[in-house]
């Protein structure tokens, strides 16, 4: 289910991605949306503060915004801009490696 949203600023140790486009086919045949496979990679948008430990210590996030990153399938909560854009809440967890 798709969200339509303003502004987002995630909490804990969360991300929020922009995901990359789906790629076109260079043989021409025209896929339907609900038959593509949505990317599982995109582009660090925001990034919350970081998980703190059961002692108060704050742990800030590995990732950094305009990082390209790669993502689980399952994971996440999608949602959509009021531009249209789509968005995906992950976990640190849920990212799997950073793309250089």
């Amino acid at each position: 289910m798709a969200v339509k949203i303003k502004k987002l600023k995630p909490l804990g140790n969360r991300v929020v991605v922009k995901r990359s486009e789906a790629k076109k086919t260079k043989g021409g045949i025209i896929l339907p949306d609900s038959a593509q496979e949505k990317p599982k990679q995109g582009e660090v948008v925001a990034v919350g503060p970081g998980k703190t430990d059961d002692k108060g210590k704050l742990h800030t996030l590995q990732l950094s915004v305009g990082e390209k990153v790669l993502f689980s399938s399952y994971s996440g909560m999608e949602f959509t801009s009021d531009d249209d854009q789509e968005y995906i809440i992950l976990g640190e967890e849920d990212i799997i490696a950073v793309i250089n």
